[in-house]
């Protein structure tokens, strides 16, 4: 019979090769790939010594196609709870260099339990993905695996933040776990997602592609807009998932924690007065704007390469987590196309759901014209905007810059989608349509039929410009509360944010409503 002295030894020895993974040679070879390990990414993204560790000697079951008596150290992935700038996270790391990180029963399980503890316990879920996919050997059980882990992503939406970190392959259906949570970081180069690989998609379609350019950062950002922040290396995506956590509350019962000493600064800028350029045909870069109000000029852009037309991203105003969605008039004049409309409408819902108060800024000819947007559905992709922000409840302050033109003008906030706050600069401009397509419309026949239709055009313009190319009208029916000098801005911002903290708005008793997905 063994003595307690050394039982506790047998336990050291075998946490120890546990803890290992698959060994000096696999870790060797994932950090000459430019990776870290499963552990040391758990290292950098905890306060120190908060680390626990959860189902550290879970093992697989499967007795065929040589897994049978085989150890494979914490079945694949890291699973545990720490701090991270004092708050508690719930993580998964996969393990690459056991297994090649492939998805199984027990793998499946471990991802499982600390979902639910997440749930259970109202803390953000961080993932790691570095598999190969699914563990070929358990057949249905690693399918099966998947499916729990699916799931369980939809329990935990909308009650806790879940980010997932793309730092090796994510490929097939494991894809899909990344895609159900709330924001995916990729790592350039070692990232990869995609659901069918080059091979296959050259066999299936004849096309050639290299995984970088089908599943690589630049691809999964800029052309399908899954990737909302792509990091340099693994130490980079760390640093912007502690950032970005750093904006949201734990739950969907708390507010975004605040930073700062309780103080109100207002701060007149002088530099907004001079912004917005004379003609009204020239464009600016809407980010310098929303950089002059945030404090220190911390903006954290998301999704900066998709649909770039529009911006959104977190700020702060003293101390305060906002969510900023803005028209940015240097890209497509501002116009919403079908992917600015699906990535404004997401982030309008994930603020919602987390209780973040939303700024909006608008500058929007309206939405895209043509044949290809029409073609593919941009009267149910600008639904969704409308949708999310007509079924928000946290406070909106929408602030009018310069155009607000036809369904823009209302996609973008307006009153009459329960904004709590609209405000206009006086270059500010709310109507239909812009002058010279209104005029166009309204006096085509006093146009063909004058001595000179150019002068009596520019006459109709100057006419049509001096009437609605301007906030008054709207302030005069209380669709505008006020117009307000540029400078002044993050003062009607501030206080506009303090008188709604306490807001409360009853919707209808429902299950919930039916966005036109």
């Amino acid at each position: 019979m063994k003595t307690t002295k050394e039982k506790i030894e047998y336990l050291r020895q075998m946490r120890a090769r546990l803890t290992a993974g698959g060994g000096e040679k696999r870790i060797a070879k994932q950090h000459e790939s430019g990776k870290l390990t499963a552990r040391e990414r758990l290292a950098l993204l905890f306060d120190p010594d908060t680390f626990q560790e959860m189902y550290l000697f879970a093992q697989h079951r499967a007795t065929r196609f040589g897994l049978a008596g085989q150890e494979l150290p914490a079945d694949g992935v890291v699973t545990g709870v720490g701090a991270v700038d004092g708050r508690q996270v719930f993580v998964a790391s996969q393990d690459f260099t056991v297994s090649g990180g492939s998805v199984g029963e027990t793998h499946a399980n471990k991802i499982c339990q600390v979902q639910e503890m997440a749930l259970k316990s109202g803390s953000p879920l961080v993932i790691f993905n570095d598999s190969g996919g699914a563990r070929i050997q358990e057949g249905i059980d690693a399918l099966s695996g998947y499916g729990r882990i699916f799931y369980r992503n939809v329990l935990v939406s909308g009650v806790v933040p879940q980010i997932a970190i793309i730092a090796g392959p994510c490929a097939g259906g494991a894809a899909y776990s990344p895609a159900l949570m709330d924001f995916i970081i990729m790592v350039k180069g070692t990232g990869k997602l995609f659901i069918t690989g080059p091979q296959v998609i050259k066999e299936v379609t004849g096309e050639v592609v290299t995984p970088e350019e089908l599943g690589g950062a630049y691809a999964q950002e800029a052309h399908s807009g899954n990737v909302h922040l792509v990091a340099e290396n693994d130490q980079h995506a760390i640093q912007l998932c502690q950032k970005l956590l750093g904006f949201l509350p734990s739950n969907n019962l708390e507010d975004p924690p605040e930073y700062g000493n309780g103080e109100v600064v207002f701060g007149e800028d002088p530099v907004l007065d001079a912004i917005i350029p004379d003609n009204p045909r020239d464009s600016y870069d809407i980010k310098e704007v929303i950089g002059r109000l945030v404090d220190e000029g911390d903006f954290m852009e998301i999704q900066e390469q998709f649909a770039p037309n529009a911006v959104i991203g977190f700020g702060r105003i003293n101390g305060q987590s906002v969510g900023i969605v803005a028209n940015q008039p240097a890209v497509l004049a501002g116009a919403l196309d079908i992917n600015a409309s699906d990535k404004i409408a997401r982030f309008v819902r994930f603020c919602n759901a987390f209780n973040i108060p939303l700024i909006t800024f608008v500058d929007v000819p309206g939405f895209l014209p043509g044949v290809e947007q029409e073609y593919g559905g941009i009267i149910r992709h600008g639904a969704k905007m409308l949708f999310a922000y007509s079924a928000a409840t946290v406070p909106k302050i929408t602030l009018i810059l310069r155009k607000a033109y036809g369904g823009g003008y209302l996609a973008m906030c307006a009153k009459d989608l329960g904004a709590d706050r609209v405000a206009a600069w006086p270059t500010g401009e709310v109507a239909v349509m812009g002058a010279a397509g209104a005029v166009n419309i309204i006096y085509g026949n006093e146009i063909k039929n004058a001595a000179d239709p150019e002068a009596v055009r520019a006459k109709f313009i100057q006419e049509y410009e001096a009437e609605f190319a301007n906030p008054y009208v709207g302030a005069a029916r209380n669709l505008i509360d006020d117009i307000i000098e540029p400078k002044d801005t993050r003062r009607y911002l501030s206080l506009a944010l303090e008188s709604l903290r306490a807001k409360r708005d009853v919707r209808p008793q429902k299950k919930h409503g039916l966005i036109p997905l």
